[in-house]
This record gives C-alpha cells, structure tokens and sequence, in this order.
C-alpha cells in the first residue's frame, strides 16, 4: 500500500501558515493575495461575482434561448392537442423564437433587456391565437421579471 503523497507547502501547524501570511502581507494582512479581486478603495462590491455583468448577461441569454426553444417545441403539441393552430399562429411562434434567439446574442446592449420585456409581452399577445401561449407568455413573464430582479440586486 502506498502513501499519498504530501504536499511541500503545506503546514502542519495552521498557527505556523496565519505566521506565514502575516510576514508575506497575505490574506490576513492585506498583502497580495487579499488584492486580486477586492474593489478599490471606497467602493462597496454588490456580489461575490468576478465579472457580475457578464453573469447576468448570461442570465438573460441562458432564459432567451430556453423560451426559444420551448416555443419551437410546443408547435407540434399544441397543433395536436390544441387543435386549431393555423399557419399564421405557427409563423408567429416561430417568429417570436427567432426574436428571442436574437436577443439573446445581443445582451451586452442595455436595450436587449427592454426589447426582452416587449417580447414577453408579445408572447401574452399571442395568446389571442392559442390559449397555451397565453399560459406560455405568463410563465415566461414570470421567469423574466426574475431575471431582471437578480440584475437589479446584482448590478444596483
């Protein structure tokens, strides 16, 4: 049977490692490794995120592309179910998912997130086709007032 391995850096004492920092300047004192990603002087972090914009850009996109995709999928089951689902309704849908689809590679423009909120509107519109859509549209401004709930708390 073998032993692992230990690893050279580490101590055996933690009171030997809180020394080793306080002479280095590190984590306890300020030093180097505290630095890499404190906010400067004066400013007041709002989350624990390294880049919190790109988060919530990828929130926005991750809940665009998922209504897209729902909304493709649900044209067969509503056309069998549902029943009347005309060619107009289905282009609509279609349209709506293509719309989400490209607002979802767009998030980095502040007015992808407005544009967003329009289409979730749209999609409740729609509901004058089918009322699955309607249910679709509710479920979706749900979940996209979250989103823009967590980019509120995240970004300020």
């Amino acid at each position: 049977m073998t032993v692992p391995e230990r690893d050279p850096r580490a101590t055996a004492d933690p009171t030997d490692q809180s020394r080793a920092d306080a002479q280095a300047g590190g984590p306890d004192q300020g030093g180097p490794a505290s630095g890499a990603g404190e906010p400067e002087a004066g400013q007041v972090r709002r989350s624990g995120l390294r880049n919190p914009q790109a988060a919530v850009r990828g929130l926005g996109a991750g809940t665009l592309g998922l209504e897209a995709l729902v909304l493709l999928l649900a044209i067969q089951p509503i056309r069998v179910v549902g029943g009347d689902l005309g060619g107009a309704a289905i282009a609509v849908v279609v349209a709506l998912a293509v719309a989400a689809i490209l607002l979802a590679g767009m998030m980095r423009r502040p007015w992808a997130w407005h544009a967003g909120t329009v289409l979730q509107g749209l999609l409740m519109l729609a509901g004058l086709l089918h009322w699955s859509l309607l249910v679709l549209g509710i479920i979706f401004a749900l979940v996209w007032a979250y989103a823009l709930h967590v980019r509120r708390v995240i970004l300020g």
